[in-house]
């Protein structure tokens, strides 16, 4: 049975399901931004049976191209489901759930940039992170069986979700404790998030993965080395608290990425 195959239409505030059905949870409101957006939840394989034990989270944009190749980019899923729950059983990982939240279509350069470009727009990542903290991550705590504390809580996303990733783990890592930062769009605002990085006073307690393809074309892997040794010499111990990675051959797309959801999960969410 494929992912899309596996989705429990439910309501807000979901129904008990079968794991590792994927719960959907549609027109989902914010106070801050427009328009409404779906979120779908991905719940660990023992969470019907163990119904008194609680698991971390990891927050995922782009939540469309994560679980379900009919709603994905070009058809090509990350089948971040699959390769959890794999890894999961293999007791590689500790069970997590996984929430994606989809991105807004046309509005998703706005709300993935934390500043505003005068040809592109943008600049509305700090609204799209209040969303996720006053109001996502409430909803998700209130509706299933989640561990809170930045420990055991994380936030990930590719390109410009990779870009909102990290300005929002420097915001606030009082609550996401763990970042998977892939292929960062480092380039946008002539590089505002390095700037980022070396005005911080000292190191965020955070745990982050890092990567970017040889062949994503332009300045990219240049731009990823540069907030790597930018963060090195702030403090982040490379190979510990900063994973990096530079995958030969790899380009821009939910194909390459798909392939570094387990090295990432396994570096975030280790089994204990």
């Amino acid at each position: 049975m494929t992912s899309g195959m596996r989705f429990l239409m439910g309501r807000m505030m979901g129904t008990h399901v079968t794991a590792p059905e994927l719960r959907l949870h549609r027109q989902f409101r914010s106070q801050f931004l427009e328009p409404p957006r779906t979120l779908v939840v991905y719940v660990p394989p023992e969470y019907e049976q163990h119904l008194h034990k609680r698991y971390p989270v990891l927050y995922m944009h782009d939540g469309q191209n994560l679980f379900d190749s009919s709603t994905a980019f070009g058809g090509n899923e990350w089948r971040l489901d699959d390769t959890a729950e794999d890894l999961i059983e293999r007791s590689l990982i500790e069970p997590l759930i996984i929430v994606g939240i989809y991105n807004a279509g046309e509005h998703r350069i706005q709300e993935y940039t934390p500043t505003a470009d005068p040809k592109l727009g943008g600049g509305k990542a700090d609204l799209y992170g209040r969303m996720l903290v006053e109001e996502v991550k409430p909803f998700i705590d209130g509706t299933y069986r989640t561990v809170d504390g930045p420990e055991h809580t994380g936030l990930g996303g590719s390109s410009l979700g990779g870009l909102v990733t990290l300005h929002l783990g420097l915001k606030y890592p009082h609550i996401f404790g763990k970042l998977a930062v892939l292929s960062p769009s480092v380039w946008w605002d002539n590089r505002i998030i390095l700037r980022e990085i070396q005005q911080l006073p000292t190191k965020r307690p955070l745990k982050i993965w890092l990567d970017m393809g040889t062949a994503e074309g332009g300045m990219s892997l240049k731009d990823t080395e540069m907030l790597r040794d930018a963060m090195s010499a702030k403090g982040w111990s490379v190979g510990t608290e900063l994973a990096y990675s530079e995958i030969e051959g790899a380009t821009h797309n939910e194909s390459s990425w798909a392939e570094r959801v387990g090295p990432f999960l396994q570096f975030l969410f280790p089994a204990h």
